[in-house]
């Protein structure tokens, strides 16, 4: 039997941004909007450097407004063809879910196309896995389920 929706969504974790700078982009963020960075990696199985950085007065990077910043590392990376073909800005919506293999085969269920065929890392060791923004009314969506020690 098909679910009728996704479970074990918890709430938006972030929204990610892709910038063709990295450190203009986080100087920006903090100065125009007094964001305060929480963490920085590059990850190269993903192609890109990234900042998560935290807006507003909840700053704790569980329950606050949190921003990706995405940057290439290469111009044949996602986020470089995705900066060529669209400019700079919003390159998706995350999902913070209990579990994403379940998240994602529920999805599946209800004809949504993942991306990778089992989940890969993400930031700060997450569990992340993406639907297919052409069955999500033009927004990729991540889905992400934060390791333990995040």
């Amino acid at each position: 039997m098909s679910p009728i929706a996704i479970t074990g969504i918890l709430g938006i974790d972030h929204v990610g941004i892709a910038v063709p700078e990295l450190s203009a982009a986080v100087a920006f963020y903090q100065s125009s909007f007094n964001g305060r960075l929480l963490h920085q990696e590059e990850n190269s199985e993903q192609g890109v450097i990234e900042a998560m950085v935290a807006l507003g007065t909840d700053t704790d990077s569980d329950t606050g407004t949190v921003i990706q910043l995405l940057a290439p590392l290469t111009p044949e990376s996602t986020i470089a063809r995705f900066i060529d073909k669209n400019g700079p800005g919003m390159q998706q919506l995350a999902l913070r879910v209990l579990d994403v293999e379940d998240a994602a085969s529920q999805a599946q269920a209800l004809g949504i196309r993942t991306l990778y065929e089992s989940p890969k890392r993400g930031t700060n060791g997450a569990r992340i896995n993406f639907l297919h923004p052409k069955d999500c009314g033009g927004v990729l969506i991540e889905l992400i389920e934060r390791s333990q020690s995040a």
